[in-house]
């Protein structure tokens, strides 16, 4: 197989590009750090919806309809859409995707989805399979708070160890023409499970799951983080990150200034999310605004990005499973 690498890597030959990308985030992340960075800010979460669900959806169509005109194509051109979200049955990206009608892949990976995503697409437009693809993915607060933990109303306390679900979602446009920034492998994770069953305690949960693809991924690559300008997970949050650092070192892979985590990137300090941000939408956002615009303008030429997802529902924390997690990567190198 002559794009397989190692147990887990997948090298894309023909080299993926990224022509037209999108992010759209709520007013609280709109005024968070990238600010400046962003396509488009919410100024009511409610987007002008009477549900925070028929907003996330509207939030997701706005990114990928977007995306793709800034690719400079029609819908008629997209020959697939693949992606996610947060609630149950992953209700957003599907219900969404009625409005395109065009072929549609849904997948589920938590906060990991836009890895997920980004990965699936580039392998299939390596192959020539299809040509344009659109990867997407988005979460809102106020609908993934209200499955996951407590109905908004009731005002509950947020622990310290808890995370902010970002609104927001994001959208990239994968093609062999055009010219955009290159997909050039791809490491698909492993279920990976140390225990952790405390649900406002996400980073702690995928932080093992980070570091068992980040590993496999240098391993099969024959690669060290110093080979990338920029090491980027998603979601693990200030602990979650912390705990990784902790756990790389001690398998013999210290991450030193080029890394970071887009949960513990998106807000700033004075917003009181404790950890950072979470949620399907948040390494959307991040990656189709800052990270892509500051590989525009060569800070970053070449970019690992590993989102995290915690693989857990609202059945199984009730009845006291433990929360899996995944990660999935991608490398992303400057392009013209």
């Amino acid at each position: 197989m002559k794009n397989k690498i190692g147990d887990q890597t997948i090298k894309f030959t023909n080299c993926p590009r990224i022509i037209g990308n999108y992010a759209i985030v709520g007013e609280k992340e709109g005024n968070g750090t990238f600010k400046d960075y962003y396509d488009f800010i919410l100024k009511d979460d409610l987007f002008g919806e009477k549900t925070f669900e028929h907003a996330e959806r509207k939030i997701i169509e706005q990114a990928i309809s977007q995306s793709i005109e800034k690719a400079k194509l029609n819908i008629s051109d997209i020959d697939l859409l693949i992606g996610g979200d947060l609630l149950n049955q992953i209700i957003s990206m599907s219900f969404t995707a009625r409005y395109f009608d065009r072929p549609f892949l849904g997948v589920y990976g938590a906060c990991s989805t836009m890895a997920e995503s980004l990965a699936i697409g580039a392998a299939l437009v390596n192959a020539e399979y299809v040509k344009n693809v659109v990867c997407s993915t988005g979460s809102h607060f106020s609908s993934a708070e209200r499955q996951y933990r407590f109905p908004l109303e009731l005002g509950n306390q947020r622990p310290p160890t808890s995370q902010w679900t970002v609104t927001g979602a994001g959208s990239s446009i994968l093609s062999l023409s055009g010219e955009g920034h290159k997909i050039t492998m791809a490491t698909f994770g492993k279920v990976t499970d140390y225990g952790v069953s405390d649900v406002n305690n996400m980073g702690a949960a995928m932080a093992p799951a980070a570091m068992s693809t980040l590993i496999s991924h240098f391993q099969d690559t024959k690669t060290t983080p110093d080979d990338y300008d920029l090491i980027l997970t998603g979601d693990l949050g200030k602990l979650g990150s912390e705990i990784l650092m902790d756990l790389m070192e001690h398998n013999g892979y210290k991450l030193g200034k080029n890394y970071n985590d887009c949960g513990q990137m998106i807000f700033n300090n004075n917003q009181k999310t404790f950890q950072g941000g979470s949620g399907a939408g948040c390494s959307a956002a991040v990656l189709n605004s800052f990270i892509l615009k500051k590989m525009d303008e060569g800070v970053f030429k070449k970019v690992l990005f590993a989102a995290t997802g915690a693989l857990l529902s609202t059945l199984s924390s009730q009845q006291g499973d433990s929360i899996p997690g995944i990660c999935h990567a991608v490398v992303i190198e400057k392009g013209r």
